[in-house]
């Protein structure tokens, strides 16, 4: 089963669902590092549809090097954001590293037979992506110092927001499969889907959201290494056809943390799931491409 996080069935109504995930700081915020951590690592169980109930802190830091109450604000703003997602934390475990990490051990709680995968997408599906790309690129204008204060803002604010309004719309109209948009960029994630569900998956790169912003930076040379590491991963199985702009198409392949869902619907209920994400109050989700009959791969188009 192709899936982004562990299921575990313990009766017939409820399986649990598992996942873990922790980074280094990519803003200089600790408190706000705290909450894009404790995002990121619902995830994988918001993109199965898992409803979240506990979560377990993972800490890295370098203790006398940085002080306690850079740490304290990293907990703090995770600890908000385990309460934000409806769920407990349960404890922990900390250990000295010269770099701090953070990040969470997440269990969520599904019915064992109404969960999604990343393999269930099926020619006809259309394709919904949740939330605007180009995080990544944006991080390492951050790191250089030359990002402004809006920007940042604008990359933190996308973050930060749980996926659990998508996910939940996604579980009230029924849909094929899904998985959320993280390290391996837009087109690596999609291309786990396409493989997973042997279909190929046609993306419309004029129709995904992103910060334009990051395309222009991305035309300067701000492009995260992990960007060209799954253009060169993917790029046997991706093809282009048409002129597409080349900041955008490097979006494409931009590495995200705590990124949006890629959810494939089928035709019919897509506008229906257009529908309920607007009325959970989320913004910035698209129809961003198409499923296939044909050998998984991905096929970019204008």
């Amino acid at each position: 089963m192709a899936s982004d996080a562990g299921v575990y069935k313990i009766s017939d109504d409820i399986a649990i669902v598992q996942s873990v995930d922790f980074f280094t700081p990519i803003v200089d915020d600790p408190y706000e590092f705290g909450q894009i951590a404790a995002a990121n690592s619902f995830s994988d169980l918001y993109a199965m549809g898992a409803r979240p109930i506990t979560a377990m802190n993972i800490v890295c830091f370098p203790g006398k090097d940085i002080s306690n109450d850079t740490l304290k604000k990293i907990l703090l703003g995770g600890i908000d954001k385990i309460h934000e997602a409806g769920a407990v934390l349960l404890g922990g475990h900390s250990v000295k590293d010269p770099e701090p990490k953070y990040g969470l051990s997440v269990t969520g709680i599904v019915h064992p037979e109404r969960f999604v995968s990343k393999g269930g997408a099926r020619p006809g599906d259309r394709l919904v992506l949740t939330k605007p790309i180009g995080t990544g690129v944006l991080a390492t204008v951050l790191k250089a110092g030359l990002l402004p204060d809006d920007l940042y803002k604008k990359a933190a604010k996308t973050m930060k927001a749980l996926n659990r309004e998508a996910s939940e719309a996604m579980m009230e109209i029924g849909v094929s499969a899904a998985t959320d948009i993280t390290g391996f960029g837009l087109i690596g994630h999609a291309l786990e889907m396409a493989e997973a569900s042997g279909v190929q998956i046609a993306v419309d790169a004029g129709k995904v959201p992103h910060i334009p912003e990051a395309a222009s930076y991305f035309m300067k040379g701000f492009a995260p290494e992990g960007d060209y590491a799954n253009k060169n991963f993917c790029k046997k199985k991706v093809h282009t056809q048409g002129r597409i702009k080349e900041g955008v198409l490097g979006l494409l392949f931009d590495a995200q943390t705590s990124g949006g869902l890629l959810i494939a619907v089928s035709e019919e209920k897509t506008e229906k799931l257009l529908r309920r994400l607007s009325k959970k109050g989320l913004t910035g989700f698209e129809v961003v491409g198409l499923v296939q009959e044909g050998p998984p791969g991905i096929t970019i188009r204008p």
